[in-house]
């Protein structure tokens, strides 16, 4: 795809660059994407992201996105291939693939200079970066730079704050929200129609073994909540289908017409599964995040990691010494409690 350079709109060509390759990274920046897209050509822009983030079904709907081009440097392990980005030699051939493109501008919402080395090579000719490192900003068209956060919470969301309110491209932080896709949503409604409310979605993921609650645990809070007449909703990937099916075989006979396991849907049915739910809990995960981005209220089981600061009034940390003391009473008290501000 390549632009017309007889465009009566005369607003820079732009692309952005979005560096992390999880979905909850993604949903932190999607708002100040769509910030640079108003200021762009046509009132779009492209969005160069990981295929790990998921970025077509969470934002390929979106009127801002013209298109989104794959930045495969880093696969999921599981996936077992180099990716066609990886190394010195992939960042020259991302850079030769973006080139066609004609971009006049790229954000590059990233420290890494490497980045900055794909948009020069791309020729293009604004390139709009954090410019923390001084190799950074030999290869960055020169704006203000950012300092890069160093305070107790997580940084991503911090840094693309910062990088937004130093180019002028919003003038306040902006709590970052998702549109729910319409063909996506009804397919939810028709599938979760036979479910109890409220109904409790459990984000069961984790990218790391250390975030992980337990299947017990999730056993363990399903009855409990089962036991008052709610409904409970398990969303994972196909990597949790067996982890998904454990928590269900702890769960007591009687509740489990209560309870629905998903592990098959796309992403775009997860988030709209997501924002059917009164409540969520779950690690702290990329669903956990987009559970919050659709107004859901949202308990992230974190235990002693640093905050999620960007969504004070939907997303809600449990925290304690060692991820394991968080017991399943601590989960459903704050449950109910946000339930019962809800209804």
């Amino acid at each position: 795809m390549t632009h017309s350079s007889t465009s009566a709109d005369q607003r820079p060509y732009t692309a952005v660059l979005h560096q992390f390759v999880g979905m909850g990274d993604l949903v932190w920046h999607a708002q100040y994407f769509r910030e640079i897209a108003k200021q762009s050509r046509d009132g779009q822009v492209s969005v160069i992201a990981s295929p790990t983030t998921f970025a077509r079904e969470l934002l390929g709907h979106e009127p801002w996105v013209r298109e989104i081009i794959d930045f495969d440097r880093r696969p999921r392990r599981s996936e077992k291939r180099a990716g066609r980005h990886s190394g010195v030699a992939g960042l020259f051939r991302m850079g030769a693939e973006l080139k066609p493109l004609g971009f006049d501008r790229i954000a590059l919402f990233t420290h890494h200079a490497n980045r900055a080395i794909v948009a020069w090579r791309a020729g293009i000719a604004q390139r709009i970066g954090y410019g923390t490192s001084v190799l950074q900003r030999l290869l960055l068209s020169k704006t203000p730079w950012i300092t890069g956060y160093k305070g107790p919470a997580v940084a991503v969301y911090k840094d693309a704050t910062a990088f937004m309110l130093a180019q002028g491209w919003c003038d306040a932080p902006i709590v970052p929200r998702l549109s729910v896709r319409p063909d996506a949503l009804a397919r939810m409604q028709a599938r979760l129609a036979q479910l109890p409310h409220p109904l409790h979605a459990f984000t069961i993921g984790s990218s790391e073994p250390f975030k992980q609650w337990g299947a017990a645990n999730f056993s363990a809070l399903a009855n409990a909540l089962a036991g008052q007449g709610h409904g409970i909703l398990i969303l994972g990937g196909p990597v949790e289908t067996e982890l998904a099916q454990a928590i269900i075989a702890g769960i007591e006979p009687a509740y489990r017409h209560q309870v629905m396991a998903i592990t098959d849907g796309t992403v775009s049915e997860t988030v709209a599964a997501l924002s059917l739910a009164q409540t969520c809990a779950g690690n702290d995960t990329g669903a956990t995040n987009i559970a919050a981005a659709v107004g859901t209220p949202t308990q992230v089981i974190l235990g002693p990691r640093p905050d999620l600061e960007h969504d004070p009034k939907h997303l809600h940390m449990i925290k304690a010494t060692h991820l394991l003391d968080i017991t399943p009473a601590d989960v459903q008290k704050r449950l109910l409690k946000s339930l019962a501000i809800t209804i």
